[in-house]
Parts: structure tokens; C-alpha cells; sequence
């Protein structure tokens, strides 16, 4: 079920809670406003009148919170769940940025695709690859973010399943997201193997330390986030990618919010915002998180 996060601008908030998706009051949203303070650091501020967005005086971004350190919950020590990650924070200063209100919309990541090719929202935040599938339901911001793609399975098995050769076998079950281009790298690379789809990450890392699923692909600075929640993972091999990297899908035919949030993240470079908002996720995802949506009352299902 689809579920709103209404996040107010921030001028100073801290990390207050830690989990995993949206709620349907108001009060809830704010406790799980992203902490992004940093993005009016900059100073500046651009004109939104010339931008046309789903809802006037808002920006709504769609994510799927189940990508750390892009975008996750963070738990605090009482139990309470906050929106956090370096796509949230990104998305925070791009809205300040903009002159706009945030507006999130947690869904699973193929709901991100959904939710753009019917433009409901303005932008996709989930850790979006660029593919050429994808152009004809969104367009793409700059890159913001340079990463990989992994396979990743369990320590006892990383000299079993260290290749694709080892698990491009029917008797292998290989894992990677619904919707994903981790997905397309599986049909690629190892098409014999058995191969599971599932909506979210957790259900994959689940799934391989439970020994249900052999071998699975994640992205690199995802994996090793699970990797520091999940010691008994183990990443055996990089998987060759030809477009390396991290965008925003944008709303089609809006040449005037893509060029926004382009000069956004350019902004954000610049001043070393997005540097901060990398490294400040990394931390959190290195503790107490959720990875997931949140029931009807904001609390963790």
C-alpha cells in the first residue's frame, strides 16, 4: 500500500529514529522527516515559478526504502523510525533548493517505476541506474553518485559460488531485485541459473543468510552496508556494468525540472553537500536500521 511522508523544510533537525516507511498523518510524516540541513548551507535558493510539478508548491519524490545507505530507516535507541540515507538528503536540498515544499512517497522499487511512468510524481529516488528501458517512462538527472554492481553470498560459500560460471547452473538459486537492473544482470550473465525476483533487498540478504538462495546480485556500496549489519555476507566478485553510477528519474517532458535538478546536484557538489550527505548515511546504515515500508500507524511491520 501506497503511503506518504510529508516532509516539512528543514532548518535544524537531527536523526530521531530509525526504520522503515510512511505514514498517513502528519504527525507522523514529521518524525520522519529527513534530516538535511545541510542543503540550505548553500545559500541559495532557485525560482520554482518557472517549474511545473505534480502538486503546486511541492516537490514529490517517490523512493523505495530499502537501499542503504541511499535511502533506509535509521532506529533510535527508543525504537522510533526516521527517513534517512544520501538520496533522502539530496532530495531535501533539492526541494530547498528549488524554493519547494519535500513530499515523499515510499512504495517498493518497482512502485518507483510505476509511480513515474504515470507521473504521479515529480522525481525517482531509489539508487536508479540509467538504462535505455527506462527512457521511454522517465528521463535522467546527471549522474550523482559513481558505484558498482556485486555478487554477493555467504562467507561459507564464497569459494563455491565465487564466479559466473559456478552459478549459471539450474541446481543454483541466484537472487537480485524486482525490477532492478541487478535483475537484467542476472538474465545476462546467468541465465541457467535459477533465478529469484523479490521486491526488496532485505528479502535477498534474508534469503541468502538463511541458505535459501545461493548467490544474489546487490550493488557494491549496498552490499557493503549489509555487509557491516551482516558479517556473514561476503562480496566474492564485481559484476562488469557498462553505466556506473546513480541518477534521479525525472518526470517526462518537464525540460524545466530536469534542468532544476541538474543545477541542483551541481550545487550540491560544489558546496560538498552531497560529500556529507554520503558519508552521514554510511554512518547510520552502520547501525540500528529498517529497510522496508511502515504500517498504517508509521511503525515497523
Amino acid at each position: 500500500m501506497k503511503k506518504r511522508i510529508f516532509a516539512v523544510l528543514l532548518a535544524a533537525c537531527t536523526v530521531m529514529s530509525l526504520a522503515a516507511c510512511g505514514s498517513s498523518s502528519d504527525d507522523a510524516a514529521s518524525s520522519e522527516s529527513t534530516d538535511s540541513a545541510e542543503a540550505t548551507d548553500s545559500g541559495e535558493t532557485g525560482d520554482a515559478s518557472a517549474v511545473e510539478t505534480v502538486t503546486e508548491g511541492k516537490l514529490t519524490v517517490a523512493t523505495s526504502p530499502d537501499f542503504a545507505p541511499y535511502e533506509f530507516y535509521a532506529i533510535d535507541e527508543d525504537g522510533n523510525p526516521t527517513l534517512s540515507g544520501f538520496d533522502m538528503d539530496l532530495a531535501q536540498y533539492i526541494a530547498d533548493y528549488m524554493g519547494l515544499e519535500l513530499e515523499i512517497v515510499t512504495v517498493d522499487f518497482d512502485g518507483v517505476l510505476s509511480e513515474l511512468q504515470t507521473k504521479s510524481v515529480d522525481l525517482g529516488m531509489a539508487g536508479l541506474s540509467p538504462d535505455e528501458k527506462r527512457e521511454s517512462i522517465m528521463d535522467f538527472s546527471d549522474i550523482y553518485y559513481m558505484g558498482g554492481q556485486s555478487l554477493v553470498t555467504v562467507k561459507d560459500n564464497a569459494d563455491k559460488y565465487n564466479s559466473f560460471e559456478a552459478i549459471n547452473k539450474s541446481d543454483v538459486t541466484v537472487g537480485a531485485q524486482t525490477g532492478s537492473i541487478q535483475l537484467d544482470l542476472a538474465n545476462e550473465n546467468t541465465p541457467d541459473a535459477d533465478i529469484v525476483s523479490l521486491p526488496k533487498v532485505t528479502d535477498i540478504i534474508s534469503e541468502l543468510i538463511s541458505g535459501k538462495m545461493d548467490a544474489a546480485y546487490i550493488e557494491t556500496v549496498v552490499a557493503e552496508s549489509y555487509q557491516k549489519n551482516y558479517p556473514e555476507l561476503e562480496i566474492v566478485m564485481e559484476v562488469p556494468y557498462d553505466t556506473e553510477g546513480s541518477a534521479i528519474g525525472v518526470c517526462k517532458d518537464n525540460p524545466e525540472l530536469l534542468a532544476a535538478v541538474n543545477e541542483a546536484i551541481a550545487a550540491a557538489t560544489e558546496d560538498g553537500s552531497l560529500d556529507d550527505f554520503i558519508a552521514k548515511a554510511t554512518d547510520l546504515a552502520a547501525g540500528q536500521t529498517y529497510e522496508g515500508l511502515l504500517d498504517e500507524s508509521g511503525n515497523v511491520q
